[in-house]
């Protein structure tokens, strides 16, 4: 779709939009308030008739305390509104006409008296809610979940994919794109790792994982996970305490807190997580190589120790400056400090016969330090709704990475048979991003709006690489690997986007422009004059639509389409020669262009909790990991390319199953069909294969206090770019119970049970046969305990968009 078809659908849209408004249909609107004139976020409103209270219809109502009832009949009514600490109110009976709209006077609850601690709630959320156009994601509704962090939650929630290098993704093999409350988490690559590893599940609300996406986010190929942290609905302060530990091979643990305060004039809302984390990793790759005749075998034992010490913390204010009228600042950082204690054996072997063997040892510590500070805006700006928000967000991102490499080489009778070389790899980066926000909301008439907005961003890498050998006691530099490279980008995007419900239909249509300016600059250390430019100027339009049909009370159709493009991280486009081994390196490529994918999926969903999907989707240049040996020096070195196309066919299907009063269960399967088209230059490469996961959770209620749970994971053989995996599968338990009358809460959980979790590859493509497995600490048996404080209805802080947030994600580690 360009753009002037796209400008053409939304304005037939609002022509039939206009038409529609004047049939005469009869519209219901209101709000509801606290006893403190805030929002009643949460609440629920339900239209009964008048006399007999039978019920009409019911709505949720929204973060602003509004909600709206379509097509509703003459007659009389009162309207019940509800919520959970709250007194029940009713509106004074009222009679609508046919063609008339209605809108009331708010509606006030009142707290009641009784304390949380006395209150017992029987109704609990599902792990897993499926929506229209996203899943939502319950961490406090899973035992196993609520004792994990945010990582480890998504390794485990249907339609998620968290790879072995801990890249996510929700839609295809892009990644997504993560935030937080809306916001962006200012870090990817082992950033967001440490992030979301710090980040507790008992602090954490939901999940939200969002396949359709929306022209107003960043056009994200690979889909949107926002993790939306826990908050309160009044005044008053409230917050959360969290203490965890844990042990596998070495020990876990990691603490927190949360807190919210809020008056009628300002809000004050943060958060701090501490995580220490000492784990291991093991690494085995066997390659044979056949070349004149000589059958070679190089087979590398990596192992690897590390201990992580991370600090995370948020610290934000709201001011109310007027009716509808709100500014904010936030400041949000990533400390993050690891110790690796490496050790490589690389064993060679020629014609089954051991010729030789290389150790490779070293100490790396790297210190990662982001900082994020934005200053943001929300307002009405007319009596019709018009909302205008606006944001400007700086983020700074310094990574410095120190590491010294020991050498040793024996013969097979295990002499030393040369002297040892020693290295010296420091790899020093800064990262500074600028982004500007504005968007506007306009109401057009009773049920429909228009959204419409603008970004502009700036972004600046300087990476360098200093990489030499010891020579008479002195660190030299080797020009082969040392480098240094600055890149610069600056994208300008707006969108338009176009909302209205017709009848038991409703259609949100628009599209997204973004222009890409950037540039990439390359020198040698002792050649500052070797400028090697890359340089891309390009623009595009990412259309979306996304059609509900609401047919009954049982049954929901959702049919969907989008376009995304999914940008190379910043260090993916390093063209650096890192250093494995002295027979394996690791590559940048500054040629690597975007990912563009378009997706179209079909929902149904039942009784909204039945769901099954139907989806496609077709990405071009699909970026994977590609290796190029030589045979002759028997080097490998490992860089991404956009290898080809990528074409996806798939079934997903969730529902949950009750068995008895006491045992509950839900059942996630994902069934797909994957073809993988390689370039010519990458040689004759068309693969196809199927993929099926499968998660499954069995809740078991123990008494009247004591709850357990039991989870299972599998994956079949599938195929990544030119890898082929092995089958993946294991099994996660946990137990809780309440503590401290009901304010606090104690788990235990056991993650990999029968410790069968790990990653095996194989690749036979060209002259590579490759073999690897990696195996990490993921058997882990914790305890976990949260305490609740304060007053538990507490509003929580509006929520901004910085506008970096496809940017922070780009920002990758080592």
């Amino acid at each position: 779709m360009n753009f002037k078809n796209g400008c053409l659908l939304v304005a037939f849209l609002l022509c039939i939009n206009f038409c529609y408004a004047q049939t005469g249909i009869t519209f219901l609107r209101g709000t509801v308030l606290t006893q403190n004139n805030q929002p009643a976020d949460g609440a629920t409103a339900i239209l009964l008739h008048l006399p007999d209270s039978t019920v009409a219809t019911s709505a949720l109502v929204d973060e602003r305390g509004a909600f709206q009832f379509n097509n509703i009949k003459p007659g009389s009514y009162t309207i019940l509104a509800t919520m959970l600490g709250y007194k029940r109110t009713y509106t004074q009976p009222f009679y609508i006409a046919a063609g008339k709209s209605v809108s009331l006077a708010p509606l006030k609850l009142a707290a009641t008296n009784t304390q949380l601690k006395d209150v017992t709630i029987t109704a609990r959320k599902a792990f897993v809610e499926v929506k229209p156009g996203k899943t939502i994601i319950n961490p406090s509704a899973s035992i196993i979940a609520d004792g994990q962090s945010a990582l480890d939650i998504l390794r485990q929630s249907p339609g998620v994919r968290v790879d072995n290098n801990d890249a996510i993704s929700v839609s295809g093999r892009q990644q997504a794109l993560v935030l937080i409350d809306g916001k962006p988490t200012n870090l990817t690559g082992t950033d967001l790792v440490a992030l979301l590893k710090s980040t507790q599940g008992s602090n954490i609300d939901k999940m939200e994982l969002i396949t359709g996406g929306s022209p107003k986010y960043d056009a994200a190929a690979g889909g949107i996970v926002n993790i939306v942290l826990k908050k309160g609905n009044n005044i008053g302060t409230n917050g959360t305490i969290t203490l965890g530990a844990g042990y596998g091979r070495y020990y876990k643990g990691n603490s927190g807190i949360s807190f919210n305060n809020r008056t009628k004039s300002y809000n004050i809302f943060g958060n701090y997580n501490f995580a220490a984390n000492k784990s291991y990793k093991n690494f085995n790759t066997d390659r044979g190589i056949d070349y004149n005749g000589l059958q070679s075998n190089y087979n590398t034992a990596y192992r690897s120790v590390s201990e992580t010490f991370s600090h995370n913390f948020r610290l934000g204010t709201d001011f109310f400056i007027g009716e509808g009228q709100t500014i904010g600042f936030l400041v949000a950082g990533n400390i993050n400090n690891a110790k690796f204690n490496k050790a490589n054996t690389l064993s060679i072997f020629n014609n089954n016969v051991k010729d030789s063997t290389v150790y490779a040892n070293s100490n790396l510590n790297r210190d990662i330090n982001t900082f994020t500070y934005n200053l943001n805006y929300n307002g009405k700006v007319d009596e019709t709704g018009g909302v205008i928000s606006a944001s400007l967000t700086h983020t700074r991102n310094s990574r410095a990475s120190n590491e010294y490499i020991n050498n040793t080489f024996y013969n097979a009778a295990g002499a030393a048979y040369r002297n040892p070389l020693l290295l010296q790899n420091l790899s020093p980066t800064k990262v500074g991003i600028w982004s500007a926000i504005l968007d506007y909301t306009k109401p057009l008439g009773k049920t429909a709006k228009l959204d419409a907005g603008a970004k502009y961003s700036y972004t600046k890498t300087d990476n360098n690489l200093i990489f030499g050998p010891l020579v008479n006691n002195v660190y030299t530099i080797d020009t082969t690997f040392s480098n240094h490279f600055i890149y610069t980008e600056k994208i300008a995007a707006g969108y338009i986007n176009y909302n209205a419900k017709f009848g038991k239909t409703d259609i949100s249509a628009g599209v997204r422009g973004e222009y890409t300016n950037s540039r990439g600059d390359s020198y040698r250390e002792q050649s500052p004059n070797n400028q090697h430019i890359t340089a891309r100027n390009y623009f595009n339009l990412f259309p979306t639509v996304q059609v509900e049909y609401h047919h009954d009370d049982k049954n929901d159709y959702v049919l969907n389409f989008n376009r995304g493009i999914t940008r190379p991280a910043y260090d993916k486009l390093n063209p650096f020669l890192s250093f494995i081994d002295l027979y394996s390196y690791q590559a940048g490529n500054a040629y690597l262009r975007p990912v563009y994918a378009n997706s179209i999926s079909l929902t149904h969903t039942y009784n909204q909790e039945i769901s099954t999907r139907l989806y496609a989707t077709f990405a071009s240049g699909a970026a994977f990991p590609f290796y190029q040996q030589n045979d002759a020096t028997k080097v490998i070195i490992n860089t991404d390319v956009n290898l080809g196309r990528t074409q996806t066919l798939g079934v997903a299907f969730s529902a949950p199953i009750k068995f008895t009063s006491w045992w509950n269960s839900s059942y996630d399967i994902d069934a797909s069909y994957q073809r993988y088209i390689a370039d010519p230059k990458y040689g004759d490469f068309d693969q196809s294969v199927g993929d099926v996961l499968i998660n499954t959770t069995q809740s078991f209620k123990l008494g009247s206090k004591l709850a357990a749970e039991l989870s299972g994971y599998y994956e079949t053989p599938t195929v990544y770019g030119i890898n082929n995996f092995k089958a993946v599968y294991y099994a996660n338990a946990g137990l809780s119970m309440p503590v401290l009358n009901k304010m606090g809460k104690l788990s235990f959980t056991l993650l990999d049970i029968f410790k069968t979790r790990r990653d095996r590859a194989y690749t036979n493509y060209q002259n590579l046969n490759r073999n690897t497995v990696d195996w990490r600490e993921y058997r882990i048996l914790s305890v976990n305990f949260s305490y609740r404080f304060g007053k538990t209805s507490v509003k929580g802080a509006v929520r901004h968009k910085t506008g970096n947030e496809d940017e922070q994600r780009r920002i990758g580690g080592n």
